[in-house]
């Protein structure tokens, strides 16, 4: 069943560049649309970002047409039929409208096609299977906006087969429905989402990785991871039991602290206690070296973190560990402390780097050579004792405190 539906608001299609690349694409018999998330977004009234675009016309058209007007394109995977034209800086993906001529996952074997309801029937999601004319007119061959008015995550088609084609939509089924839906999930689409779920074994770990990050960060992630706990996904994807509780607080404590939601300080509240379970988590999900420096940085003695440190302890704890890494711990030990998000004594701490910025320690090796201290091991320890004195000192940069802590390390040195 066809059904077409026209935008109340169809401003943003007359934006210079968008315009430009459907003018380009249209007529001379052929057809393009903006299709997937603009066209489901702009139908939620949520902001569009990357704009995709689909067309009847093959790639070697698309660079034809593309090319004759001035314009540089770029073969992202044009044996796919897809290309990116760049207009004023702005980049479209143009892909040709397909069907699959055999199915078997990712590598399923497709054909160009002519056919927009065949297009969007080998779609995902009923919502992401949207496309838009020019004109503003929405093309809807799923039951797809009904899905988006009732923000509703539903499979097209028999969800098990979806499934079948690639395992990555179970997680894909997770992240847009914390991204956009309301109540629990289509009971359909989570009841094939479990009878699959070994088939997640075999997807690379870079994949599974970049589905969960967008998922923690997602408007509704709380409820869903929850539902994938008792779904049994956790162990499979995290190796061990999910800390639910922290993973909650840590919503909450980001939005007390004025910080930005952060995938992997959301990551490390909801799996990791100790540092083993940093390195367990960057083998399950192939993490990349910083971010499992920061999972290791987080688990690091967090819970003697606490608002009793004081200002000074404050500071020196920032100091060596730096602003992301001090916010990163705090935040998780405030997420594991029984005061709560409202509390004040633990948004002052977290808020230290808003208005302090560590100094450099100000001292250099050669004060201390000056003062006596031999180069080498001896000169080292010199250094790192005076580098304590000064934080212990509470970071004075005028130079009678700096030549009393100079002389008090180089005479320790040259006792020893």
């Amino acid at each position: 069943m066809t059904a077409t539906f026209r935008l109340p608001d169809a401003s943003w299609l007359g934006a210079p560049a968008l315009a430009r690349a459907l003018s380009i694409l249209n007529g001379g018999g052929e057809e393009a649309r903006v299709v997937g998330g603009a066209a489901r977004n702009a139908l939620m009234g949520l902001p569009l970002s990357d704009i995709d675009i689909a067309t009847t016309a093959p790639p070697e058209e698309v660079v034809r047409r593309a090319t004759a007007d001035g314009l540089k394109t770029v073969p992202t995977g044009i044996e796919h039929g897809t290309v990116t034209l760049v207009i004023d800086g702005t980049p479209f993906e143009v892909t040709t409208l397909r069907q699959d001529v055999e199915t078997f996952g990712r590598k399923a074997k497709v054909a160009f096609g002519r056919d927009w309801k065949i297009d969007a029937e080998r779609r995902d999601f009923t919502m992401n299977a949207l496309s838009i004319s020019p004109d503003g007119t929405v093309h809807d061959y799923v039951d797809g906006l009904a899905d988006v008015r009732a923000r509703r995550v539903r499979f097209i088609g028999d969800p098990a087969l979806r499934i079948g084609e690639d395992y990555l939509r179970i997680l894909r089924f997770f992240r847009f429905h914390a991204s956009y839906a309301r109540g629990a999930p289509d009971p359909a689409g989570l009841h094939a989402c479990i009878a699959a779920r070994d088939g997640l074994r075999s997807l690379s770990r870079e994949r599974v990785r970049a589905e969960l990050m967008k998922l923690l960060v997602a408007p509704f992630a709380v409820q869903t991871i929850a539902v994938m706990a008792e779904a049994g996904f956790a162990a499979l994807l995290l190796g061990g039991v999910p800390l639910l509780a922290s993973f909650a607080n840590m919503i909450k404590v980001e939005e007390a602290a004025a910080v930005a939601p952060d995938a992997v300080r959301r990551l490390g509240a909801l799996g990791v206690l100790i540092t083993e379970d940093a390195e367990r988590l960057r083998e399950k999900l192939r993490l990349f070296n910083a971010e499992n420096a920061r999972l290791a940085a987080m688990a690091d003695r967090w819970w003697r973190i606490s608002p009793t440190l004081g200002e000074a302890g404050a500071r020196a704890l920032l100091y060596r560990l730096g602003p992301t890494s001090y916010v990163d711990r705090v935040l998780i030990a405030w997420t594991r402390a029984p005061q709560g998000a409202a509390d004040p004594a633990w948004r002052s701490l977290a808020a230290l780097p808003m208005h302090w910025t560590a100094p450099r320690f100000p001292l250099k090796s050669a004060a201390l050579v000056a003062r006596g201290v031999a180069r080498g091991p001896a000169l080292g320890a010199a250094m790192r004792a005076a580098e304590e004195a000064w934080i212990a000192a509470e970071f004075p940069l005028d130079k009678i405190a700096l030549d009393r802590i100079a002389d008090d390390a180089a005479r320790c040195a040259t006792v020893v």
